[in-house]
This record gives structure tokens, sequence and C-alpha cells, in this order.
């Protein structure tokens, strides 16, 4: 066991040394304010303080995890052997700066309760994020400083023993709209059909009536497909499917529909079947437990994770609302026009809500890319580069490699370049399961 000394017990302190040393390093730890205990202890320790006791392994404390709510804090970027890193400490200190503070920030996503201009979905901009400005956006900062913090530690105490994580790799599919064409009513098929000759998308219509004939399968309808590609390749996959009463934003095929509930049913018979959240659910309670209630009816299991529609976060209230409709993880975290992590790591975290100042009980599992963000390379050679990058940056520090995909650009009944570099993205992966 780790003893950890510092001078005041907080909950954001307690919440961000459980994290790093249980939930990444999965050691045992312990934290004390008493200096005869720590001077007693045997084992491995170090000190979390303002001043080292003796020659310790020390860690000279920012303020940050000893405030309550939300200030304006100086943030300067330093470099800790090339890797991006900030509140430096000094030459006295094992590492050279706060790890623990610079963590809780990015974990916490601080700078979202910070004054910020959202966009015309409500979202926090990726170009507000620190991240972002300072070009450490896809790097997973808090894994990386977790590993050196980690060889430092056993370079001091060689007698910890730190068990072995895994890389993971899990596709997420988003499950909008089931069909392009099939099961969408007389009146949605004819208003398709007239946007289809006014604006001269006569490809489109010619394909609209190949699939409403059936002498052409949906373009959307790939679900065969991917669930034999999984099974080959040994990936595990979560459909987030939208059980939203038609809207503005939410245009699905009816939840009332045979049809897709008996499709729901038999994806879930293969993989993890989820619920994304429809536009409307973000500040409404009652309308999130009733998209849950539908989904856990169809398929006659729980219910525990969730995606938000265009990856909406309203920071921290989406997180509680989740909680109180019975979630417990969530695969919101992440950009949809940019590459990258979000919250600084590739690892799975629970949520820190700063209002409250409390931990609440829903695990973020955080993606770095989604499909969305790929359209703005030239060609497929260079998104393969670039989903290759970012794969082997997670290699590196064990973590979870949760990618974004979706049933409206994977048109797997046809050959094309997206299912060349799906299945090429499948076979990056050794064999790892989620558990159900």
């Amino acid at each position: 066991m780790l003893l950890v000394y510092t001078y005041k017990v907080t909950p954001r302190l307690t919440y961000i040394m459980r994290h790093i040393f249980t939930k990444m390093l999965l050691i045992d730890i312990s934290i004390t304010t008493k200096v005869e205990d720590f001077i007693a202890h045997k084992g491995p320790k170090i000190t979390y303080t303002k001043q080292p006791l003796q020659s310790e392994f020390f860690i000279k404390s920012h303020e940050l995890l000893f405030d309550q709510g939300i200030s304006d804090v100086e943030i300067n970027i330093h470099k800790w052997d090339g890797i991006p890193s900030f509140f430096p400490t000094n030459d006295k200190c094992a590492i050279p700066f706060d790890i623990f503070a610079a963590s809780f920030y990015l974990l916490s996503r601080y700078e979202e309760y910070l004054p910020h201009v959202k966009d015309e979905h409500g979202r926090f901009p990726v170009e507000e994020s620190l991240a972002f400005q300072q070009g450490f956006l896809e790097i997973p900062v808090v894994d990386l400083w977790v590993k050196k913090l980690k060889e430092a530690l056993q370079e001091k105490f060689p007698e910890i023993n730190f068990p072995k994580k895994s890389y993971n790799q899990t596709s997420i599919m988003d499950i909008a709209v089931a069909y392009a064409y099939l099961k969408k009513g007389f009146v949605r098929t004819m208003g398709g059909t007239l946007l289809d000759l006014l604006n001269l998308r006569l490809k489109k219509l010619v394909e609209r009536y190949l699939v409403l004939l059936r002498f052409r399968r949906d373009p959307y309808d790939f679900f065969d497909d991917v669930t034999l590609l999984h099974k080959k390749y040994k990936v595990p996959a979560i459909f987030f499917f939208l059980m939203a009463d038609y809207s503005t934003y939410d245009k699905n095929i009816s939840v009332i529909n045979p049809t897709f509930r008996s499709l729901v049913k038999s994806v879930a018979d293969y993989s993890i079947v989820s619920l994304m959240a429809s536009y409307k659910s973000l500040s409404d309670l009652t309308t999130l437990k009733k998209e849950r209630k539908r989904l856990i009816n169809f398929i006659n299991r729980p219910v525990k994770r969730v995606r938000q529609r265009f990856n909406r976060l309203n920071i921290p209230d989406a997180y509680r609302l989740m909680v109180d409709a019975g979630f417990n993880e969530d695969y919101s975290m992440g950009y949809t026009g940019k590459t990258g992590f979000r919250a600084g790591t590739c690892s799975p975290f629970y949520f820190y809500d700063i209002s409250f100042e409390e931990q609440i009980p829903i695990q973020i599992n955080s993606f770095c890319i989604q499909y969305t963000a790929l359209y703005k390379f030239k060609n497929i050679s260079q998104v393969e580069e670039k989903i290759i990058e970012l794969s082997n940056r997670i290699r590196e520090v064990d973590g979870d490699f949760n990618i974004v995909f979706s049933n409206e650009v994977l048109n797997l009944n046809e050959r094309n370049a997206w299912k060349e570099l799906y299945v090429n993205y499948l076979k990056m992966s050794a064999k790892n399961d989620i558990e159900e």
C-alpha cells in the first residue's frame, strides 16, 4: 500500500488520488494528514504538500485541489520530457509539475465551467479548450503523465508491484436513422421523393425506389454485415439506437414500427445495445427516462450506457440527468469535428461535479475519433494514417481506443473506401471484450 501525506483531505484530492493510483495504476493507497503516521510508515510513501518533510518522494501541491468552486486559474504550458504539462513545481520535487491538480483540471472539465460562447447546438467549442489552443489535443497527456509517474515510483520504490493494464479497442455505433428509405411511411417517402425531384437528385431518386421495390438493400442496412465483421475480428461494438419521437433533429423511423423493434432486438442478440439520447432529452429528465424505458422494453435487459445526440453535453447538468435517469456510463466525451482527447485521457473515469464538489456515479468513456471529424481529410489513406497514429499513442499507455462510426457512413453492402477503412481498423485490434 502507498501512503500519501497531505495537509488537508478534500473531495477533489480524494477523487484524483483514487483515480490515478487505484483506477489507473491499480494499487492501493491511504491518505493521511498525520505526520507521525507518515514517519512511522515503512512502506512506499509520498508527500503532497507545500514543503517536503524529509527527503521523501515529494510533489509540491497547487491550490486547485484545496479550493472550492470555479476561479480564474493561471496556466502556463511547460514540457516534461517533451510532454506538455502545467502547474510547474521546483527542483525539490520528484515530478516537475503538480500532476494531481493538472489531471483534475482536465478530467473535471474545469474549463467548461468557465465563461464561453457555445456553438449552435449548445456545445463547448473545441477552439475554447486548453488542449486545442496549446496543441496537445491529440495527446492523451493524463495517461502519459501517469505512466511517467509510475516509472518514477518504480525507481524510488522497486518493491511496488504494478498490475498490467491492457489496450482495448471498441467500435461505437451511432444509429440515429436505422434505414435511409425503408419504413418511413407514406408521407415521409413522398416528401423525400419531391425533394429529390426538386433538387434534381436523380441518382438518389432511382436508389430510393430500387430499395422500396426490394431490388436493392437499403444503404443504411449494414447490421448483418457489421455483426459478421466484428465476430471475425473479435472487436466489441456498442450500438446506440435513437428511441426518440420524431422532431427537427431526431428523424429515425417510428419507434412503434415492428420492423424497427425486431431490428433492435436482433442486434442485441449479438452486441451491446444502448441508448442514443434525443436532442430534447439533454434537459428533460422525463423524456430521457421514457426513451430508456422504451429500449429496455425492446431488448428485455438493463440499459446502463448512453450517448448524447450530437455529443451535446451541458456540464455538469447533463451528467446528473443521466444518473437520475438510471445510467452509469456515458460515451459522449469527445469532439464532433476534431480528433483528439477532450478530457486529456484515453482511460475511463468517473465524473466529478465541481458545483457540488463530489464524484457522481457515472463513468465517462471518452472517444478520440468520430467519423464526422474524418471528412476534412483529403483521402482515405490520410484518414487511415490518423487512426493508426492515435491508436499507437493509446497503445503506448494501454488505454481504450474508442472510435465512433455510423450506419449512415459505413455502407457495407458495397465495396467502397469507407468499408475498406473500417475493415483495416478492425484488423488493428487484438481480442478484447466488454462486460455486458
